[in-house]
């Protein structure tokens, strides 16, 4: 298994826990099929009450796919299989709250993961970008995700930049995509700590704020969701070419923080 799922009964709180610390957490197809089922399983367990998601280690909250997972497409260019899209809560109707908790990485397609969060608790040490212009791909999905969280300039120049530019924890936390920084390795303990919080309130006065906060966004969130399948059909470069600029930049190394 390459999810971790700790439930605590007596809070009502579930831990979940990407556990893949030697690829840097990046998500399999394996992967997301248990975050999906994890999520779905949450809803109808009442004893969990409020969740909690992070990455194994320090090193990583969640580097996105991983690269060497194969995703067969279907020859129409107006239809698009991307195994990330179930992988957050909301995709999984569950409206209750869930506390995203990142040390170290978080990039790419680990931002299905937090838009989807009721809010993030960071490390100082961690770090947010997107590398995908990088490569030759359109970040539509995570764009628009990010948009619910920080302010348009502050998605457009991380998502542009790619790898070129990396957000600090503390700048994250400026923008408002994080909540709270702590100090490195204890931004699981944080977020378990508000979610104990949570988890101790009624129920469905919690569930109901859940889906009030979600409400004054949902509608351009979902029109902008059923755009991004088609401005990544016709934007990213083919596989090969991607591939070689993802090995020429992956030795690189370089970067600047922000």
């Amino acid at each position: 298994m390459s999810l971790r799922v700790e439930r605590d009964k007596d809070s009502g709180v579930a831990l979940v826990t990407l556990d893949r610390p030697a690829v840097l957490n990046a998500i399999d197809l394996e992967t997301a099929a248990e975050l999906g089922t994890v999520w779905r399983e949450f809803r109808r367990d009442d004893a969990v009450r409020t969740a909690v998601v992070t990455g194994a280690g320090t090193r990583a909250f969640c580097t996105g796919i991983d690269r060497s997972a194969e995703v067969p497409q279907p020859s129409s260019p107006y239809s698009l299989d991307d195994p990330l899209l179930g992988i957050g809560p909301k995709a999984n109707d569950l409206w209750k709250p869930v506390i995203a908790a990142v040390e170290g990485m978080a990039c790419g397609g680990a931002f299905y993961l937090l838009g989807e969060s009721e809010f993030v608790i960071a490390s100082h040490e961690a770090t947010f970008f997107d590398p995908h212009t990088t490569y030759g791909m359109v970040s539509a999905y995570e764009s628009v995700l990010m948009a619910q969280r920080m302010p348009a300039g502050e998605v457009a120049r991380t998502a542009l930049m790619g790898t070129a530019e990396r957000l600090t924890a503390r700048r994250a936390y400026e923008v408002g995509l994080v909540s709270e920084l702590t100090e490195p390795g204890d931004a699981a303990a944080a977020a378990l700590r508000a979610a104990a919080v949570i988890a101790s309130l009624p129920t469905d006065a919690v569930q109901g704020t859940v889906r009030a906060v979600w409400s004054a966004t949902e509608a351009s969130r979902s029109r902008a969701l059923s755009l991004a399948p088609h401005l990544v059909t016709l934007g990213n470069l083919p596989p090969g070419r991607q591939a070689e600029l993802f090995e020429q930049g992956r030795d690189k190394g370089g970067f600047r923080l922000r």
